[in-house]
């Protein structure tokens, strides 16, 4: 589709209008659009670096195109000095761009160790909130390329099954019956956003953890430069991903297909009742479908630890199996029949 057509029926700012002449933008657009089929208001997460930049730019675009509401959200962690002013500088410069942004504060004790992963998670935490009081069911992230090839490698030192070791290959996640997260840039690479965050805010902002060894994230990413320099083909481990993604797939299937047959929701109790058949299973899809239920029940991002779903899975076999706890969910098991509820 051409500029000309492009905006032939929508009304784009020609400050963000006069971007899309450059036809490496464009161009980068089209894939953006491509990805996604969003229909209905969506949320864009925010948080200053140059991917998440890009991904304003190009939501920005596609909201005015779809004539779609979108909210843009930054978090601000008060995790360094700075963190604030630095917040408010992002809000200012996309606001010349007619992307009005807002500012969600994470409040309470911060960690003094596992700080990433904390942050990662207060982060969602905040976005989830804000998405369930809007009624708005989707939620746009910045990762990108590189991101997924980070994440397969940070994975696999962690001992992840195939499902943790591709989770990032999906376009998106399916937390509740009407709630995803969308991972648009998922196929972009990294120098093609920063090129956009330059050609288009002459901005973006540098995160110092980045370059600091005493996170696993920069020790993996260094890792990944230094194999590259050996000889690692990206290309070809894109492959491999999309290979495993593909036996996952497969997988999931039983998943789905155990849940529909042997699992039965009481929304008004927030209660899984499993029969005998539930269990009567593969061990990877009783793993797979006691996940799913607990984030289901429990509403959280994160399902327990591998450990923990498997250390269940043989209390709940165990015949003296008592009522326990497991990621904010209580389990109990009353003759061959599973209770899963909300712990609060």
């Amino acid at each position: 589709m051409s500029l000309k057509n492009l905006s032939a029926t929508i009304k784009i700012p020609n400050i963000l209008k006069d971007k899309l002449k450059n036809k490496k933008i464009t161009q980068i657009y089209k894939r953006f659009e491509k990805s996604i089929d969003l229909k209905e208001r969506f949320i864009v997460a925010v948080s200053g670096g140059p991917d998440s930049l890009a991904l304003a730019f190009l939501s920005k675009i596609y909201s005015i195109k779809k004539n779609l509401d979108t909210k843009f959200f930054i978090v601000d962690h008060k995790l360094r000095n700075g963190s604030t002013d630095e917040a408010l500088k992002v809000k200012r410069i996309l606001r010349k761009f007619k992307i009005n942004v807002k500012i969600l504060t994470w409040v309470g004790r911060k960690p003094n160790k596992n700080i990433q992963s904390i942050a990662r998670i207060a982060r969602y935490d905040l976005l989830f909130s804000k998405s369930r009081q809007l009624g708005i069911n989707y939620i746009l992230t910045g990762h990108q390329q590189g991101d997924l090839i980070e994440n397969f490698f940070i994975r696999m030192l962690r001992g992840s099954g195939l499902k943790g070791l591709i989770s990032f290959a999906d376009l998106s996640i399916n937390l509740e019956d009407n709630f995803r997260i969308l991972r648009p840039l998922i196929k972009i690479q990294k120098k093609e956003l920063i090129y956009i965050s330059k050609s288009v805010f002459n901005f973006f902002v540098n995160d110092p953890s980045n370059e600091n060894l005493g996170f696993q994230r920069s020790r993996i990413r260094k890792l990944i430069l230094d194999l590259e320099n050996e000889g690692l083909d990206k290309k070809k481990l894109d492959l491999t991903i999309k290979n495993l993604k593909c036996a996952n797939d497969g997988i999931n299937f039983y998943v789905k297909k155990n849940i529909k047959n042997n699992a039965k929701f009481v929304g008004k109790k927030k209660t899984y009742i499993l029969n005998k058949y539930f269990f009567n299973q593969s061990e990877e899809v009783i793993f797979r479908s006691i996940s799913f239920v607990l984030k289901k029940i429990s509403g959280r991002y994160y399902s327990p630890r591998g450990k923990s779903i498997s250390d269940s899975m043989v209390k709940i076999n165990s015949l003296k199996c008592k009522r326990f706890t497991l990621g904010g969910c209580f389990i109990e098991k009353i003759n061959e029949t599973v209770f899963i509820t909300r712990e609060n």
